[in-house]
C-alpha cells in the first residue's frame, strides 16, 4: 500500500524537499496523490571527498542547487503549499560550510533547512521504504526481519527491523555513489585496478556494518531505495521511459545486479548512456552505485532485492499529512 493512500484529498497540499548529496528532489502531495514529483541531479557532494576533497560544498555545486531550489519555490507557490519540510543529508552533514546551504535554502524556499543526522536519515528511509510492507513471520513462527538500504551520493544507510514497527538497528556508512566515484573511478571506463580498489574498500566497510549491527544476520528480505537502486532496476527491466509502477516492488536478483554492474563498469560513458533505463544525469555515477548494490547483496548473501520507490520523501509527506493544519 502506498504511504499516502490513508489521507483525504481535502487536505491542503504539503511538500517535502530532499537536498541530497547527488540529487535534489521535490514532492507535493494533496493527501491522495502526488501533484508534483521531481528530481534534479546537482551533485552537491562533489569534490568533498577523496584525496583532493576540500571538506566544503563547492560554489558551483551550491549555485546549481540554488537554481534547482528556485524552480521548486515556483512549484510551492503554484500549488499553494503552506507546509513544507526541507532536509539535507550526508553532503551537508559533512560540510564545513553547511550554513551557506542552509541560508540559501531558507532565502529561496522560505522554510528552514534541517540537516539530518545519519540516524535520522536512516529512520526516515525506513519509514518510507517499508510503508507498503506487511509484517511477516519465519517458518518457525517468529517475526521476520527486513534490511533496508538507502544508497545516496555520500552515504549509505542500513536499517534492520520488522515492518509496522520502529527500526531495531541502524547504521549510516560514509560511502555513496558520488564519493566512491570521486575517490576511485576516474578513468573512462574505470580500469581494473581502480575497480578492484573500490570493491575492496566497500567490502571492508561492509565488514564494519556487520559488526555494528549483527541483527543483519537475521534479515531474510532486502529492500532498497534511492536512485542507484531504482536505476539498476530500470536498466535490468530495460525501461525506455521511467515508470515507477514497473519499478516499485520489482525483485532484482543478485545475478542481475552483478550483470548490470559488469556491463556499465566495462563501457565508456558514451556507450553506457545508451542503456535503456539509464538517465543521462546518472551516467557518471552508476558504476559506483551499481558496485555498492552488488557488493551488499553478495556480502550479506541476499539472492534478491525488492525495490521500493517509496522513500524518505514519502515518509516526510506522510508526517506532514498526519498533523492537521492550524
Amino acid at each position: 500500500m502506498n504511504i499516502r493512500s490513508n489521507f483525504s484529498s481535502s487536505l491542503a497540499p504539503v511538500a517535502a524537499v530532499d537536498i541530497g548529496s547527488n540529487s535534489v528532489r521535490l514532492v507535493i502531495n494533496d493527501g491522495s496523490r502526488d501533484l508534483v514529483r521531481k528530481a534534479v541531479v546537482t551533485r552537491l557532494g562533489r569534490s568533498m571527498g577523496g584525496n583532493a576533497g576540500s571538506g566544503k560544498l563547492s560554489q558551483a555545486a551550491l549555485d546549481e542547487t540554488f537554481t534547482c531550489l528556485a524552480t521548486y519555490a515556483d512549484d510551492l507557490r503554484t500549488y499553494g503549499v503552506q507546509r513544507c519540510e526541507v532536509f539535507a543529508t550526508a553532503a551537508a552533514r559533512n560540510a564545513a560550510n553547511r550554513n551557506v546551504l542552509a541560508d540559501g535554502a531558507l532565502r529561496i524556499l522560505g522554510y528552514p533547512l534541517r540537516v539530518l543526522s545519519g540516524v535520522e536519515e536512516a529512520e526516515l528511509a525506513w519509514n518510507g521504504a517499508t510503508s507498503w510492507a506487511q509484517p511477516r513471520t519465519t517458518a518457525f513462527g517468529e517475526p521476520a526481519y527486513d534490511l533496508v538500504i538507502d544508497i545516496g551520493g555520500a552515504s549509505t544507510e542500513f536499517i534492520v527491523g520488522r515492518p509496522g514497527s520502529a527500526p531495531d538497528a541502524l547504521f549510516s556508512l560514509d560511502v555513496g555513489c558520488v564519493s566512491l566515484t570521486e575517490q576511485f573511478l576516474h578513468s573512462d571506463p574505470p580500469g581494473p585496478v581502480a575497480l578492484s580498489s573500490a570493491i575492496g574498500v566497500v567490502r571492508s566497510h561492509l565488514d564494519d556494518v556487520a559488526r555494528e549491527i549483527p541483527l543483519i544476520a537475521k534479515a531474510d528480505r532486502l529492500i532498497g531505495i534511492a536512485g542507484s537502486i531504482t536505476t539498476v532496476a530500470a536498466i535490468e527491466i530495460g525501461l525506455k521511459n521511467w515508470d515507477p509502477v514497473q519499478v516499485h516492488q520489482f525483485k532484482l536478483s543478485r545475478a542481475a545486479a552483478e550483470d548490470v554492474f559488469r556491463t556499465v563498469a566495462t563501457e565508456a560513458a558514451a556507450d553506457r548512456a545508451a542503456n535503456p533505463g539509464l538517465a543521462p544525469d546518472r551516467v557518471g555515477t552508476i558504476v559506483g552505485g551499481s558496485l555498492i548494490v552488488a557488493a551488499i547483496m553478495r556480502h550479506f548473501e541476499f539472492d534478491s532485492l525488492t525495490v521500493s520507490t517509496s522513500d524518505n520523501l514519502d515518509a516526510s509527506v506522510a508526517r506532514l499529512l498526519a498533523v492537521p493544519s492550524e
